[in-house]
């Protein structure tokens, strides 16, 4: 293929290829040539000119393929656009010539087509340069017409609209030639050619103003011809056409210079509504009267006539736009709704029409109020709509009251005004749930009076009315869950009043069914006392029943359906009544079938009625019972379901007998009753109705093969028979499009009537399968045999064996007794049921039965293989592989295989050819690889033959399809077989012609799949390999081209496979320009496709999308796509303004996911573009008056100006990028700026700091930051939290918690000491305010109080009086709450007020926490600073705080307590049930105990942490003042802490209700930690566990834990999982601390128990005292029993989790063995230094015995941190795990315990054995040398001076001891010596001589020493310099310690050390900053030994003159700082230089 890229062909690699790759070859080099010479400079072009274009036309005449040959004159247009155009014409005349041949054959016609389509290319890439031959051309091409076949046509007329499209105006002479040809081809029986004639007319509109004035009548016309027996390609071009024709017809006022010319009329809108009115109403009659009657039926328009009309409309409202709607809506909708009027009674005249002709004026509003208004605009609209109800309503109720003097004329009015109110009913229904809380206005508007209008419409004589108006309720309760209780209330209220009027019980049942169908749709829910009213007022309907013959059947109705509707609210709400629910069920029955024959003789045709009436309501009601409430289904309950069963199957075998009887007026309630008991035996286990079975299945036989239905309708049964993945091949009507609604009635054929609410009027409460639109039930007829099929798979899969075969042979032979029509009906039905018991037996692996069963089933499929119904051979092929899944016998599946293979080969019929190519394909899918590669040959070959058969499109698909089944069901096996059926793929690609889309689009499905099978294979670099890729992507390119959208998809997701698999390949720009342009097509599988694309494209590679997406908008010359602003917004942009305007929730979600992605991965890089289109979507219909009175009143007067203009933005005329964005779309937005806060947390840290920002940004602007754009954060939160929306509050509010939480710690730089949020305070208030309104919902308080918390919390605003606006909100919500649970709102579930209580409650106990740990950090910052410098302004607030909680802590204390009760008895497992309170708790009442837990799962933590805090601060000692001790612990309500005491119990003590709160509190934080969910928040951990550190802060719970041994282990043990289970750094901490306080609480104890014990014996006969702590006398301690253990393992724990080599089974070695040490991480050091505290803390827990079992483990685990963390570390410091671990050593040196007799030697003998293990953890080998020795050295120190000398001066270890201090004075590194000059200083100064003397004769020596170098060297830098100054401390300190005899000579040898170092005054002028800082230190210390020791110092500068003089010197120099008087002597002798030498001898 690579030879294929040059600018000339290359002719030889041309010849030398086969057929197929001649094609392939071509098509590649015409791909390549188009894009070389766009990119090629002209000279070079012109250059080659001559030979290209030889070459180009060399190729017309070698019969190209369609895509070919668009390419081809695509290749010549550009380069005779870039070239010369000198030859054009010759091009032409050539072109025309070969148009004008007589060669009439097959194999000429490509060229001549490839000539057509040059020509179109030609003139419409040159245009008008090619002025004058136009005429003869287009003469030449109509004349060509007359003769052409279908192809032919297609072609021609496509031509001609691009010659149009290229001359324009210029074009006129020839325009009516041109429209004369389009109009015969518009009425084409090639659905291809009808498309290409709408897209030839509507390029002819643009410039012909005839077609949109004169000659509008007759285009009208001709469209509605077109509609005729059109498909939905068709429907869409043509509707196209004629809604731009007529809406240009209204624009076009003034056609300015034409006008002139000829007088054009004017049209008005009235007209052009009628003439689209007649083609509604009477279609186009007159024309084609024949077919026409043949197509209608009965029907006066065909239904393709008026779905084509329908869509007309929509095109013609969308083309005119919104604004144009918006201004003529009233006129539009009186029009739309008189579609449906009495004054044409043909559109209405049997049901089935009016069901249709509803449907097609519900989708007319739909999708123009729906998809075109605004929020503001739709809610005029439903005025609109309100008004027109209005006056439907006046005429009827004057027609109604209008006595009895014309009531035959006012039936006939009412029944006719019936539809126009059903269908502006549906539509407001429609349009408020669209518009969800943003209504509210609207029914507030009392002028509009919805609310009543609905109402009164429920009384309606009509059913479907008063359906319609139920519906619309349901639809306001949806979208305003506040107005569900009280539209229930006053519909129950009317319907107790209004009994007697039958209108009304149907209406208002009707209504409350429907009402509580909204109750799933509703979180919040409604009362749970409603359910008794509604099941009172159900009992008494049917109870009543039979008092009134003239309301018993509504009544009957009426009662059932509000019982079947309360069944939907689930078993919390049906629980309470389900025993009348049964009662009533048994009585509906009568008992036995004696009494079922009696009632047969007795009744009369209306009881009958009544009584199936009653009894199809009853089997409704337990339907949806055992639907809906399937958790109270026991055995118990189910036992109570079954007596009437039997009954309900006798009756239903009378049935037939009854009809007899008693005629017509049955016929109907017989057939519900069937069905009704269908449905239900459907939901129940086989199991349950074993005995009657085969009664059953006979009247199921008996139903199917008898139907009353004279059309076979297979579309409502066979769809769901099908494999999913067939139905693609049959009609698109089948697969999804944007026009499902009104296309499905084509769908059911002629004679069926669609679905409508009042076949059906118990679907009203269920939840529709579509999304929000109305339910829409089939007529009973076809809804029996829908579910008669169903139960048939069930029921036969469970009859016995001779039962089962004799019914299917009955159901054969049922098949062959018929004739004609009703055969095929027969024939529908039963392959239907067999089909869905194969499913059945396929699907619960159940057993086929003998082999005998074979044949008729075999014989019914086949039959049906071969039916002319194309769905019915789709069905029978599923089951034709069913059959061989559910045999499971490889012979039996391989002889089918062969029955279809005999049958392709002998066959040459279509049908019998499709069903079975299609059997094959269904046989591999189920039977994956029919376990033989021989078949895989055969079925792959024949395929391959079938595939091309070019006579047949059909038989084409129907291979094609197969085949891809196989493919993809074959996987690898397909290998071998891929090359040669992708070249298949491609030849057929390259040739079938474009007018069979459907062969396209199975071609389309073969690639996709064998790019699937190929997988990762096709990143290769293997020949083979990038042949097959370039031959995919070649296929792809020709499937792009395809004119089918379908095709276009399947292209789109080849290339998505294609990038998932082999990403470099595919050329990213193209691919991404391709989905641009295809984003808003008018197909929905298309934009799914590209969306579906689009969302795996940025998952990888966003920026590259977004660019790509952006160079093409500005690169193509017309606007992309007419709905997508790509330039303006990006494709970020454009999807949003998608989303808006999309309502498939498949596609929605895709492009939120894409959003998504995108945002994730490039919101940081593009911030300021993310966060503006977010600003606009949340600004483009906020409501400005609220946000500008806030910001002017909040910024400071300089920012005025700015703030005006931000706010002034709709005013500048610049066009808004989003024109009126959905709430969704808004909500959407806003969750899209928390989003881009938390991508900002991961990336830089200037996104947070606005000082680091400011400065970047300098440095560079393309720098962008978070933190710049807080204002935008701020008013976007605003603007979403205070919008109508509640959704959009929620969000707003969540947005505002997340820049609250984010940026409250970001300093202000220009304002020291403020925070940049604080300047918000204004708007965080403002937006808050209104969620505290009475009338706001729960859920948003329950989120505004979330945010008000950490707003008071997060510290940002100082001043308190500023901070009471939002803690007066608290306050305010929290004085509503105390009333308890019975106070709050009864609009909504009780639990949703708990949930608001709760929120209230955790707001305050945030703010309560927050409050204490200010307060608590305030006072410690007091101890450490003086105390005057802080008291100025701080205490204020840190105090202020907690003195504003404090005026509510008394009831916030009573409240959480009680709070924290229902919690705990809520969280008791299920069996302590019956415990529980009848009345429920505080704030839950019993029955929403389930609903209510959610919500107290998410606040107890924080009221725990609280109550906690609350409790610390009272000490467990001080009653609150508020309340008398005996009070304490009563919450508000009647539940109280002690559930069992009567209430005359006598009053607790304070002790008892300190302990029950204590064991409260413990109890709950037990339970959690014990037993941690998965979903427990980090939080949660969290705040128990500070709420148990809070409670153990203070003595007595200290002392409650400390004296109960067995709580303080359950504790640990929990705390230890909690550790195990949370890898938390911050949560383990917590838990260590707790451990901390536990152990402390335990010494405490023990202190106490030894102090007490100490006190009673005196201090007599101490020998006898019992030993207090654990160990007692034995020093055991028992795992599980002891404390101490406890907690060992726990530190253990911690320590080995950071440390492992501390584990010696880890090591390998029980001893201490050497390995590098290591740094932790700042986590894992604090970590490890809070476990050694507690470590250290042990042995004061046990009993001297106890103490030396544990010693050992302790100084292990001590030792072995220094060991493992003595890292060496700049500086000398040491790391904080040795510091700790050190400071634990110290601990435990000092213990008591080591001096206490019992335990003093054992002690002695471990701490000796401790201080060898650290002496040997220095290496001899020296090998080990990271290991820092000021450490090691500090651990000897501490063992030398902490324990008792006996154990450090035995002399092999003191020895060791003082030699590694020699041996680290050796080391050179200065920090090393200064800390051992220091710790040998605390070594010299130990009092005790025995330690410290043995150090001082070996080490002083060596030190003098050092001294003596330093001072001959004279100190380079500070670091000597310190050395020094240690040393001279260390001797000084010698001085000191000497005995008086020695003092002398130590004097002696440190004077004339320091005295080296004095300057005199000349030198100090000059000396370095280092000899200056040494000479001041060694002149204070003269200063200071002269006077102590002043005779030793008489005597040695008497000795020593030069010394003397030097001393003397420095003084002088330093006479004027220092005014000191010293003692010297006159004498001087000079004693010689050697005097250290002699003092050295002397001292040893």
């Amino acid at each position: 293929m690579e030879l294929a890229h040059s600018l000339l062909l290359n002719e030889e690699a041309y010849n030398q290829l086969g057929e197929v790759q001649k094609a392939e070859f071509i098509f590649d080099w015409l791909r390549y040539l188009e894009k070389l010479l766009l990119a090629t400079s002209r000279s070079d072009v012109r250059e080659k000119q001559k030979t290209l274009v030889e070459q180009l036309l060399s190729l017309l005449n070698s019969s190209p393929g369609p895509p070919t040959r668009k390419l081809l004159a695509k290749n010549l247009a550009i380069l005779y656009s870039i070239g010369d155009t000198f030859s054009v014409y010759e091009t032409i005349d050539k072109c025309n010539d070969l148009i004008r041949s007589k060669d009439d054959s097959p194999s000429y016609l490509p060229t001549k087509l490839a000539a057509v389509v040059c020509l179109g290319s030609l003139y419409k890439k040159l245009g008008r340069i090619l002025g004058n031959t136009f005429t003869d051309t287009v003469g030449n091409i109509l004349k060509a017409m007359k003769s052409a076949e279908s192809q032919g046509r297609y072609e021609i007329m496509l031509s001609l609209q691009n010659i149009l499209s290229g001359l324009g105006a210029a074009a006129t002479p020839c325009h009516r030639d041109v429209y004369k040809a389009a109009r015969s081809c518009l009425t084409d029986r090639s659905m291809a050619v009808r498309c290409a004639a709408a897209e030839c007319l509507l390029e002819l509109q643009n410039e012909a103003i005839f077609m949109w004035s004169t000659d509008l009548d007759s285009v009208a016309t001709l469209c509605f011809k077109s509609f005729e027996g059109s498909n939905y390609d068709v429907r869409i071009s043509v509707s196209k056409l004629l809604g731009t024709v007529l809406a240009k017809a209204i624009i076009s006022k003034h056609p300015g210079a034409a006008a002139s010319r000829q007088s054009v009329r004017r049209v008005s809108l009235e007209e052009v509504l009628e003439l689209l009115g007649t083609g509604f109403l009477r279609g186009s009659s007159g024309f084609l009267r024949a077919s026409g009657d043949m197509l209608k039926g009965t029907s006066s328009v065909s239904r393709d006539v008026r779905v084509g009309v329908t869509q007309a409309y929509v095109v013609f409202v969308s083309t005119l736009g919104g604004a144009w709607l918006e201004k003529n809506f009233a006129a539009f909708l009186s029009h739309t709704l008189s579609l449906v009027s009495q004054s044409h009674p043909k559109a209405t005249q049997t049901q089935i029409d009016a069901v249709c002709s509803r449907r097609c004026v519900s989708f007319i509003l739909r999708a123009t109020v729906g998809g075109l208004l605004g929020e503001k605009a739709q809610i005029a609209a439903a005025k609109d709509i309100c008004q027109a109800i209005w006056k439907l309503k006046k005429v009827m109720d004057a027609v109604m009251s209008d006595g009895n003097l014309e009531t035959r004329l006012g039936s006939a009015d009412v029944a006719a005004s019936q539809h126009m109110l059903v269908c502006a009913l549906q539509e407001l229904g429609n349009l408020i749930h669209s518009l969800g809380t943003t209504a509210a206005p609207l029914l507030q508007d009392s002028s509009a009076g919805i609310l009543d209008n609905v109402t009164s419409a429920t009384l309606h004589p009509t059913v479907s009315v008063r359906l319609a108006a139920a519906w619309c309720l349901h639809c306001i309760a949806v979208a305003l869950p506040a107005y569900l209780t009280p539209l229930l209330d006053r519909c129950l209220e009317r319907l107790t009043v209004l009994k007697s009027s039958p209108e009304a019980v149907t209406g208002f049942s009707f209504a409350v069914a429907a009402l509580l169908g909204a109750v799933k749709h509703c979180p919040l829910g409604i009362p749970h006392g409603k359910g008794k009213i509604i099941m009172t007022l159900a009992e008494d309907l049917l109870c009543s029943a039979a008092q009134n013959s003239r309301l018993s059947a509504q009544r009957t109705q009426a009662g059932w359906l509000l019982i079947a509707a309360l069944m939907t609210l689930g078993p919390a709400f049906v629980n309470h009544h389900l025993a009348r629910v049964l009662l009533l069920w048994k009585c509906v029955f009568p008992v036995s079938p004696k009494d079922l024959e009696t009632e047969k003789s007795r009744g009369d045709s209306f009881t009958w009625q009544v009584t199936l009436e009653g009894r199809a309501g009853a089997l409704c009601a337990i339907k949806s019972f055992v639907s809906h409430c399937g958790d109270l289904l026991t055995e118990e309950v189910i036992q109570h379901l079954l007596p009437p069963l039997p009954c309900a199957v006798d009756l239903l075998t009378l049935l037939s007998s009854i009809l007899k009887t008693y005629g017509s007026p049955l016929k109907t309630p017989s057939v519900v009753y069937r069905q009704r008991l269908y449905e239900l035996l459907i939901l129940l286990p086989p199991e349950t109705y074993e005995g009657y079975l085969c009664a059953v299945l006979r009247e199921l036989a008996a139903d199917l093969t008898a139907p009353d239905i004279q059309v076979a309708a297979s579309t409502f049964l066979l769809p769901r028979l099908c494999h999913q993945d067939d139905l693609l091949i049959l009609s698109p009507l089948l697969q999804d499009t944007d026009h499902r609604f009104i296309e499905e009635q084509l769908l059911l054929g002629n004679g069926i009537a669609c679905g409508s609410l009042e076949y059906d009027p118990y679907s009203i409460y269920e939840k529709d399968v579509e999304g929000d639109s109305v339910p829409k039930p089939l007529p009973p007829t076809l809804s029996v045999i829908s579910s008669a099929v169903k139960l048939f798979g069930v029921v036969c899969a469970h009859v016995g064996e001779a039962q089962r075969l004799l019914i299917l042979e009955q159901l054969l032979d049922s098949i062959k007794h018929t004739k004609g029509a009703r055969q095929q009906v027969v024939q529908l039905h039963v392959v239907s049921s067999v089909s869905s018991f194969l499913k059945y037996v396929a699907g619960s692996k159940g057993h086929f039965g003998p082999e005998e069963m074979r044949r008729p089933v075999l014989a019914l499929v086949m039959g049906a293989l071969e039916s002319p119904s194309p769905l019915l051979r789709c069905a029978a092929a599923e089951a034709w592989a069913r059959l061989a899944q559910v045999v499971d016998d490889g012979a039996f599946t391989a002889a089918l295989a062969q029955v279809s293979f005999d049958k392709l080969k002998s066959a040459r019929d279509a049908v019998t050819r499709t069903g079975h190519s299609l059997a094959l394909g269904s046989l591999y899918r189920y039977l994956g690889g029919i376990s033989s590669s021989q078949h895989l040959n055969s079925c792959v070959g024949i395929l391959y033959t079938l595939s091309q058969d070019s006579t047949s499109p059909d038989v084409q698909t129907w291979a094609l399809h197969s085949l891809s089944l196989i493919i993809d069901s074959a996987g690898p096996l397909y290998y071998t077989h891929a090359e040669p059926t992708l070249s298949l793929i491609i030849m057929l690609l390259l040739n079938v012609p474009p007018t069979h889309a459907e062969v396209h689009q199975s071609l389309g499905r073969c690639l996709n799949a064998l790019i699937t099978t190929l997988g990762p294979e096709l990143q290769g670099n293997s020949t083979s390999v990038s042949t097959l890729r370039t031959s995919c992507l070649l296929g792809c390119a020709v499937m792009q081209d395809n004119p089918d959208c379908l095709v276009q998809a399947q292209a789109i997701s080849c290339l998505q496979q294609l990038h998932m698999f082999a990403p470099r390949h595919v050329n990213l720009s193209s691919l991404v320009s391709c989905l641009c342009v295809n984003l808003c097509s008018p197909y929905l599988l298309l934009r799914r496709a590209v969306l579906a694309c689009l969302r795996q494209l940025v998952q990888r590679e966003a920026a590259e999308v977004s660019e790509h997406a952006v160079m093409l908008a500005k690169d193509s010359r017309e606007e992309l796509t007419p709905d997508a602003n790509i330039r303006e917004v990006g494709l970020e942009g454009a999807l949003l303004t998608l989303l808006d305007q999309e309502t498939d929730g498949r596609l929605c979600h895709d492009i939120k996911e894409t959003l998504n992605h995108m945002l994730t991965s490039m919101a940081v890089d593009k911030l300021s573009f993310w966060l503006k289109l977010c600003k606009d979507v949340l600004a483009a219909s906020a409501d400005f008056t609220t946000v500008t009175c806030v910001d002017t009143m909040q910024e400071e007067e300089g920012d005025k100006g700015d703030d005006a203009s931000v706010l002034t933005i709709r005013n500048d005329g610049r066009p808004h990028p989003f024109t009126n964005p959905r709430w969704g779309t808004r909500v959407f937005a806003a969750e899209c700026v928390c989003r881009i806060i938390n991508q900002c947390e991961n990336a830089h840290s200037a996104h947070f700091d606005i000082a680091l920002a400011q400065e970047m940004k300098k440095r560079d602007s393309r720098n962008d930051f978070l933190v710049l754009h807080l204002a935008d954060l701020i008013r976007m939160a605003f603007m979403a939290a205070t919008d109508h929306s509640d959704q959009l509050r929620l969000s707003g509010l969540e947005t505002l918690l997340v820049v609250i939480r984010r940026f409250a710690a970001i300093p202000e730089p220009e304002f020291p000491g403020h925070v940049i949020l604080e300047q918000y305070q204004a708007n965080v208030g403002a937006a808050l305010r209104p969620a505290f309104t009475s009338e706001t919902p729960p859920d948003v308080t329950a989120k505004a109080c979330q945010v008000c918390s950490a707003w008071i919390a997060s510290g940002v605003v100082s001043d308190l009086n500023d901070l009471r606006r939002v803690h007066q909100l608290l306050v305010a919500s929290l004085t509503k709450i105390q009333v308890g649970k019975e106070a709050l709102s009864h609009l909504y579930n009780e639990s949703a007020s708990t949930m608001e209580i709760l929120a209230v409650l955790k707001a305050w106990a945030e703010v309560y926490i927050i409050a204490v740990e200010r307060h608590k950090n305030h006072k410690q910052a007091l101890k450490t600073t003086c105390a005057e410098d802080s008291v100025g302004d701080g205490s204020i607030s840190s105090d202020g705080l907690l003195d504003l909680v404090h005026a509510d802590l008394g009831t916030l204390s009573r409240l959480w307590l009680a709070a924290l009760q229902d919690f705990a008895l809520l969280t008791l497992p299920s069996e302590f049930a019956s415990q529980l309170p009848v009345e429920g708790g505080a704030f839950y009442t019993a029955e929403t105990s389930e609903n209510a837990k959610s919500h107290y799962y998410n606040s107890w933590a924080f009221i725990l942490h609280a109550t906690a805090l609350w409790l610390t601060s009272t000490g467990f000692v001080v009653a609150d003042p508020d309340e008398g001790a005996p009070n304490l612990s009563r919450p508000v309500t009647p539940t109280s802490m002690c559930q069992g005491s009567s209430s005359g119990a006598p009053v607790k003590s304070p002790e008892d209700v300190y302990t029950e709160r204590f064991h409260l509190i413990l109890g709950i934080s037990v339970e959690f930690l014990c037993s941690l969910r998965s979903d427990a928040t980090m939080e949660s951990i969290t705040a128990c566990l500070h709420a148990l550190q809070a409670l153990l802060d203070v003595p007595w719970p200290r002392s409650k834990i400390g004296s109960d041994q067995d709580l303080g282990i359950e504790l640990l043990n929990v705390l230890h999982r909690v550790i195990l289970t949370r890898e938390s750094p911050s949560i383990q901490l917590a838990s260590l601390e707790v451990v901390r306080q536990i152990i402390c609480a335990a010494q405490e104890h023990v202190k106490e128990k030894r102090r007490s014990a100490e006190v009673d014996d005196g201090a007599a006969e101490k020998e006898t005292l019992p030993e207090f702590g654990e160990g007692k006398d034995t020093g055991g301690l028992v795992p599980g029993k002891s404390l101490v253990f406890a907690t060992l393992e726990l530190c253990v724990c911690i320590l080995v989790r950071q440390l492992p080599e501390l584990n010696p089974k880890l090591t390998g070695s029980p001893g201490v063995k050497a390995t590098k040490p290591q740094m932790l991480s700042e986590d894992g050091s604090r970590l490890v230094s809070a476990a050694l505290v507690i470590l250290s803390e042990l042995p004061a827990v046990c009993s001297p015995e106890g103490s030396i079992s544990i010693l050992p483990t302790i100084l292990y685990l001590t030792i072995g941190v220094l060991r493992e963390t003595a890292v060496k570390l700049p500086g000398g410091q040491l790391s904080s795990t040795v510091a700790a671990s050190l400071q634990a050593l110290k601990g435990i040196l000092s213990s008591p315990m080591a001096r206490a007799e019992k335990s003093h030697t054992a002690w002695t003998d471990l701490l000796r054995s401790a201080l060898t293990t650290v002496l040997d953890c220095w290496d001899p080998a020296g090998t080990h040398q990271e290991l820092d020795e000021v450490s090691l050295l500090t651990a000897i120190t501490v063992f030398t001076l902490s324990t008792s000398p006996e154990v450090t001066t035995i002399p092999c270890l003191q020895k060791r001891c003082i030699e590694k201090f020699k041996a680290t004075l050796e080391i050179k590194d200065p920090m090393v010596q200064i800390k051992t000059y220091q710790l040998l200083l605390s070594i010299f100064q130990y009092p005790n001589p025995a330690v410290s003397y043995p150090y001082i004769y070996s080490l002083v020596s060596s030190i003098v020493e050092k001294l003596q170098e330093i001072d001959k060297r004279k100190p380079e830098d500070t670091t000597e310099l310190q050395i020094f100054q240690e040393g001279i401390k260390v001797l000084e300190a010698l001085v000191a310690v000497a005995e008086e005899q020695h003092r002398s000579q130590l004097v002696a040898c440190l004077l004339p050390i320091l005295i080296s170092f004095l300057l005199d005054e000349n030198a100090l002028g000059s000396a370095t900053s280092i000899m200056r800082n040494l000479h001041d230190f060694a002149l204070q210390n003269l200063m200071q030994i002269g006077p102590q020791y002043s005779s030793v110092f008489k005597s040695v500068m008497a000795s020593s003159p030069a010394l003397k003089a030097r001393l003397e010197a420095a003084i002088k120099g330093n006479q004027e700082s220092v005014k000191l008087k010293i003692p010297t002597s006159k004498h001087t002798k000079n004693s010689g230089k050697n005097s250290s030498i002699q003092l050295k001898t002397n001292f040893l």
